[in-house]
This record gives C-alpha cells, sequence and structure tokens, in this order.
C-alpha cells in the first residue's frame, strides 16, 4: 500500500467555493472521493495463440470487478507496425469487437505497436493513414486530458517514429507545452493521475539478464527525455503515474510519486508468464487523494508455451 502526504486540497471554504464555480469536477466531499478503475495495457491482440480469447477472457474477467471506466495503457494490437494496411486494419476490427466485453466507458492510450508501418517496409510512409493516423481514425487524440470526480488525467503520447524504421520513447516540444498549459488549468492541490505506455520512470534494466534476447531493447523500454516530462510535474499534485510497454509489474517511488507499471494482457507476448508475472492487467483505486493497486490474473494457459525471455536466452 502506498501512503503519501499530500497538501490540503484547499486552504479554505471560500477558495473552494470560489473553484468548485470554476471546476466542478474537480471538487467533491470527502464521500465521494473514492473510486475504482482499471489499467488495462499490452493485449497485442492477434488471430494467432488464441490472443483474442485470452484477450476476450481478460476483458470478461475485468468486467466483474467493480469500476467507473478503464484506461487501455497501449500496444492495443500485434503488430499494426510491420505488416501490411489491411492486416493491421483487420486486428484493430478485432480488438474493437473484443472491447465491447469490457460494457464500459474506455480510455486510449497509443503504443508503439498501434502505429502502422513504423518498423517494417510494409506501407509507405506517403500512405495516408501511415503512423498514428489509423489509431487517430480509430481512438481519437493521442494525448488528452479528462476529469473525474476530484482527479484530473492526463493521458501522454510516448511514441517517437524514427526514419529507418524505427522509434522510441520520447515526447516532443509541442507535446510538452500543451502538457504545460493543461496542467495550469488545475485546480492547486488536486490530485493528477498521468499514463504513458512508455515508462517515464522504471527499474526493468535490473531485471533483464545479459544474455536475454530482450536485453538488447533495454533502450526502447523507458522515454529518452524522461526527465524534462517529470519537470513539468513539479508545483503539481500528481499522485500516480501508470505505464505499460514492459510488461513487467513494479512502482517505483521517485520524488514522492509512485510510477506504476503494470503487467501486460498478454504477459510473454501470449506464450505464458513474463518474469514471473502470468497475464493480467490492473486494478486502481482512489481514496483520499492517495492510489493503490492490485494485479488481477485471469487464468489464461498459453498454446504456446516459451521460455520466459526476461531469463534465458532463445
Amino acid at each position: 500500500m502506498l501512503r503519501m502526504n499530500r497538501r490540503q486540497l484547499f486552504v479554505g471554504a471560500g477558495s473552494a467555493v470560489a473553484v468548485s464555480a470554476l471546476v466542478p469536477s474537480l471538487v467533491a466531499a470527502p464521500s465521494e472521493n473514492s473510486f475504482q478503475f482499471l489499467f488495462i495495457t499490452d493485449c497485442h491482440i492477434e488471430p494467432e495463440f488464441n490472443a483474442a480469447g485470452g484477450t476476450d477472457s481478460a476483458f470478461k474477467k475485468a468486467r466483474t470487478i467493480k469500476a467507473d471506466f478503464t484506461i487501455q495503457g497501449g500496444d492495443h494490437v500485434f503488430d499494426a507496425g510491420a505488416v501490411s494496411k489491411e492486416r493491421a486494419s483487420s486486428l484493430f476490427d478485432l480488438y474493437a469487437k473484443t472491447e465491447q466485453d469490457l460494457g464500459m466507458k474506455v480510455y486510449h492510450t497509443i503504443g508503439n505497436h498501434d502505429c502502422l508501418g513504423i518498423i517494417g517496409t510494409a506501407v509507405s510512409p506517403d500512405d495516408p493513414q501511415y503512423g498514428k493516423k489509423m489509431y487517430e481514425e480509430r481512438f481519437g487524440k493521442t494525448y488528452y486530458s479528462f476529469d473525474h470526480k476530484h482527479c484530473h488525467f492526463v493521458v501522454l503520447d510516448s511514441i517517437n517514429p524514427l526514419p529507418g524504421h524505427s522509434f522510441e520513447g520520447r515526447m516532443d516540444g509541442r507535446q510538452l507545452a500543451w502538457l504545460v498549459n493543461d496542467l495550469a488549468k488545475v485546480p492547486a492541490g488536486a490530485p493528477i493521475i498521468v499514463v504513458t505506455h512508455i515508462p517515464l520512470v522504471t527499474a526493468v534494466a535490473a531485471y533483464i539478464a545479459p544474455n536475454s534476447p530482450m536485453h538488447k531493447y533495454i533502450p526502447l523500454l523507458s522515454v529518452a527525455n524522461s526527465a524534462e516530462v517529470i519537470d513539468v510535474f513539479k508545483g503539481h499534485n500528481v499522485i500516480a503515474v501508470l505505464q505499460g510497454h514492459s510488461h513487467i509489474n513494479e512502482i517505483v517511488l521517485w520524488r514522492g510519486v509512485p510510477y506504476i507499471t503494470s503487467g501486460a494482457v498478454c504477459g510473454n507476448w501470449w506464450h505464458g508468464p513474463y518474469l514471473d508475472y502470468p497475464e493480467g492487467f490492473t486494478v486502481v483505486s482512489v481514496t483520499g487523494g492517495k492510489v493503490t493497486t492490485r494485479y488481477e490474473t485471469y487464468g489464461f494457459k498459453s498454446v504456446d508455451p516459451l521460455p520466459d525471455y526476461g531469463y534465458k536466452a532463445s
């Protein structure tokens, strides 16, 4: 359980009334401040390896948990970045059909595998749906914010496609300027939860053995300019940062803020557990301006189990 001291939300009754008139969604009586939501990330849905059945099972399990909404943490599909436009479109169709089993509001986060053509040659950069366009047509803006009860949520776009069929974790100047402006509008002391697919803070490099085939990907497992992003949080009551991408389950406390990375719905890319964590998702509870989490599994059994890539070379 995470315990953090936070500043009082409002200094006095007069201030509370004034702010309430401006931003009623961020001001609530104490009894209304508690709520729960789901953080479901890295589904990597595809027709193979019973991935669609696994995702469906995860969503049906999630539906049994009392939650106000779900945040999908990215990598909805596998793999729009390296397949034809037609295949990518069919993957997004499969995901959309499966997501209906959640039966609740879903907020979406873009992942690297959700970007059309960026790590292969199957789609030309001149295609109008190349990169993030297909994702935007399906899910909307790649970074945005919303309010729920007393909390302000910020969903970031951590994917920066690079020439030469690659990408990095990075948030460009335009997005950082937007973030500064967005947080400036939040009432002083109001709790903020940030969401990013690629982690801002992680200890993943400590978990992957040097002889693992995953070791070479360590530079891609965090945001390259995370220090710039974290600096923007200063002076704001960020109570949690939710992260995906690395398929591990960890909480790293940095400057009093818990950076919570969730295990993946797909586990070891549908080949079993990853770093001892089975396939699953995270339940997030917000009470009194503090966050606690628990990891929920759903009993998936791989049709093609492989060694845990976190420890063993293939």
